[in-house]
């Protein structure tokens, strides 16, 4: 399983998947809208991929090195209805002593989702964003209530 995502100089973003460095319950995101808003944008898979990489980037460099074990992918197909990112792994707060020779968490980043609720590219780079962070502090054991509490 890959490492920790403080290591920032190396990663890739691709439909690949990110490794951020060395059971799997599901988080799901669906986002404050997810029906098409008749004005969907189209942004390159590339762009996109750069925008989830901006994303990563972004996070403060001490909560970068306290991932572990985590796999961050993009999605270019719709995915499924109604999801911006979905979350699946053991989170950091459930993990045991016992925790070890697991796959990677993994999260998923819905493309078109996004794309479908967004009406400029910087509103694609906003909610991209914002799924990724939402997405991450899943696997820091936050759930759905308390990031609604905390305004996520």
């Amino acid at each position: 399983m890959p490492q920790g995502i403080g290591t920032r100089a190396d990663r890739t973003v691709s439909s690949r998947g990110y490794h951020a460095g060395p059971g799997r319950p599901a988080t799901a995101w669906h986002g404050s809208a997810t029906q098409h808003n008749g004005l969907v944008i189209e942004v390159d898979p590339r762009r996109f991929e750069e925008m989830v990489g901006t994303a990563l980037d972004g996070l403060p460099e001490e909560l970068g090195q306290l991932m572990r074990n985590v796999a961050v992918t993009v999605e270019h197909g719709a995915g499924p209805p109604g999801l911006l990112g979905l979350y699946e792994g053991i989170p950091l707060t459930s993990r045991t002593s016992q925790y070890a020779g697991v796959l990677p968490d993994h999260i998923t980043i819905y493309r078109q989702a996004i794309c479908a609720i967004c009406r400029t590219e910087q509103e694609v780079a906003d909610q991209v964003r914002r799924t990724v962070i939402h997405e991450i502090a899943h696997h820091f054991g936050i759930d759905d209530k308390r990031l609604s509490e905390l305004g996520w």
